[in-house]
């Protein structure tokens, strides 16, 4: 079980009063991941495979100490499948732009995605003069839920790429990507799965899923900005034409020649995010030292609460599936109140912090939510149920007032 009172002195702005529910669009970053970046400022501060000084040495050994963490922590077959990238959303341009396109070629996404897993994808459709189809959850489609019966029928011999969220950012809503990936693969189609918002709130086996690649972000599971990582399967990294290349992923090169490396590190050019790569493989440590399935536990408390009482409260209309469906997110509004104005009033008012908008994810807004934006609360493993509780009151209040 986890300790969450313990949990939350690992987080200094915790003891503010902060009431900190964004951790969809951000996570907060514990102590012991930046103790690990600041021992590599402090003791080994040096470039990575450049040296043969024991400082470079070192830091060599750290880094990809990190990608070995981190291909334990989604159970990769070895840290050779994992690339550190900037976000999930550079790791989604990587294959995007990777990949040889032929006219003629399908992409198939859905209308819940991320903005970085759908426009990415509309510019592939426009420069290489394919077909793109993207399939509408089921109804009540302000669910976010996603018919197996309509990936069957969108995805074909013709379709190159399936690009799915694993949870989508804006309702919390958990797809079935097992099962979507074995239908892509059926049609011989390879398959992209955003993992920015299942990764950091869930176990995720990429073996057990099947998927060809998975994207997913650091800063939205405790580690720092800028550090995240790409899942290549082993067998199809020469796939994939690297999206930069120069110092650190060439093998040989001649006036008139180059040749990449054949491992990961020909899709890592110039010099890495050193810090934030190590302190993403400590927060991997610290995620696991928890449990992903007592966070996951934990968070399905609070993601009850949440649903189940904002749902009570007068002119609020409340969007995404049932508890049981999807992660720690309340996406809701309240009346005819611009997000905007509710998000402040929660930060002004009680301290909660809280995102607004149409969290990119336009599509899904303009054609599912019909509406310009909505308020989204997210909660952590370091949220509490008094701290829900002041959510819904503070909602209940702002109802009551402004409505």
């Amino acid at each position: 079980m986890l300790n969450v009172q313990k949990v939350r002195k690992d987080f200094p702005i915790l003891k503010t009063g902060v009431i900190y529910l964004d951790s969809t669009a951000s996570s907060l970053t514990p102590e012991p991941v930046l103790d690990k970046m600041l021992e590599f400022y402090h003791e080994y501060r040096a470039n990575v495979e450049r040296g043969v000084h024991h400082l470079s040495q070192k830091a060599s050994e750290e880094y990809e100490c990190a990608h070995a963490k981190v291909a334990h922590f989604i159970n990769a077959k070895s840290d050779s499948e994992i690339i550190m990238t900037r976000n999930t959303t550079e790791g989604i341009n990587t294959i995007a732009n990777g990949l040889d396109w032929k006219r003629g070629d399908k992409i198939v996404t859905s209308l819940v995605e991320h903005h970085s897993n759908f426009v990415v994808w509309l510019r592939v459709k426009n420069r290489h003069h394919m077909d793109l189809e993207a399939v509408r959850p089921s109804e009540p489609a302000e669910q976010g839920i996603i018919s197996l019966n309509d990936f069957e029928k969108a995805v074909d011999d013709k379709t190159k790429l399936v690009a799915i969220t694993h949870v989508s950012n804006l309702l919390g809503t958990i797809m079935p990507v097992k099962e979507i990936t074995k239908i892509a693969h059926e049609h011989g189609a390879y398959v992209v799965i955003d993992g920015a918002q299942s990764v950091p709130h869930m176990k995720v086996d990429v073996q057990e899923i099947g998927c060809d690649f998975l994207a997913f972000s650091g800063h939205k599971m405790c580690a720092p900005t800028g550090a995240s990582a790409l899942f290549i399967r082993e067998d199809l990294m020469k796939e994939i034409e690297p999206l930069c290349i120069g110092g650190g992923t060439i093998a040989d090169a001649g006036v008139d020649y180059y040749k990449l490396e054949e491992n990961s590190s020909r899709f890592e050019a110039g010099t890495p995010a050193i810090a934030e790569s190590i302190g993403l493989g400590a927060a991997a440590d610290y995620l696991q030292n928890l449990g992903m399935e007592n966070i996951r536990n934990h968070e399905n408390k609070l993601t009850r609460q949440m649903h189940e009482e904002l749902q009570e409260l007068p002119e609020i209309e409340l969007y995404g599936p049932e508890p049981k469906d999807k992660i720690g997110i309340a996406a809701f509004n309240v009346g005819n109140l611009n997000p905007h104005d509710v998000a402040l009033t929660l930060d002004v008012s009680a301290n909660i912090m809280v995102r607004s908008g149409h969290h990119c994810a336009l599509p899904l807004m303009k054609n599912v939510i019909r509406k310009p934006g909505c308020v989204r609360a997210s909660a952590y493993f370091y949220n509490t149920k008094s701290e829900i509780d002041k959510l819904v009151s503070a909602v209940r209040e702002i109802s009551a007032t402004m409505t």
